[in-house]
């Protein structure tokens, strides 16, 4: 069953607003404390979408939110499951690696529809899977290798 949001509520920017896609060189440390601070700032209902290579740092970063979020227990990549639900104070937490999708309309059979229409924190690792299925709203973050520095990462985000 779908569920229509008929108004989203207010959420106050979550990326300052002079820096819209933002780009920001991290360590492993400081996206970990980046991501800690974006679960804390981090307000249901909010779809996350984390884009970025194999082994740019999407389930770090992922883990990093859920931690700040508040969720306790141990966050693991959704790459079998698809989707993986964790539950904090503050609210739920959907966690789907979309990698091995194939068509966006495999999307249906995870429950897609319900999981973004839910009141909760949803991220989304690998969302180009979802096509035009992400819906309008949804914060985007990019990941990607920093060339000359294996030790940071690039994020964009906003």
């Amino acid at each position: 069953m779908t569920v229509a949001r008929e108004s989203q509520p207010y959420h106050p920017p979550l990326v300052p607003p002079r820096a819209p896609r933002s780009r920001l060189a991290l360590t492993r440390d400081e996206l970990v404390a980046w991501g800690e601070a974006f679960g804390r700032a981090a307000r249901p209902p909010l779809v996350v979408a984390l884009a970025g290579d194999l082994g740019a740092g999407k389930t770090t970063l992922a883990q990093a939110i859920c931690r700040g979020f508040g969720v306790a227990d141990e966050v693991t990549s959704p790459t079998y499951a698809l989707v993986h639900e964790y539950h904090a104070p503050r609210g739920t937490v959907y966690h789907l690696d979309l990698y091995r999708l194939e068509h966006e309309a495999e999307l249906t059979n995870l429950g897609w529809d319900d999981i973004v229409a839910a009141d909760a924190l949803v991220i989304v690792e690998w969302p180009e899977r979802a096509g035009t299925r992400l819906p309008p709203g949804h914060v985007p973050i990019d990941l990607e290798h920093l060339v000359d520095d294996g030790a940071r990462r690039v994020l964009l985000a906003g």
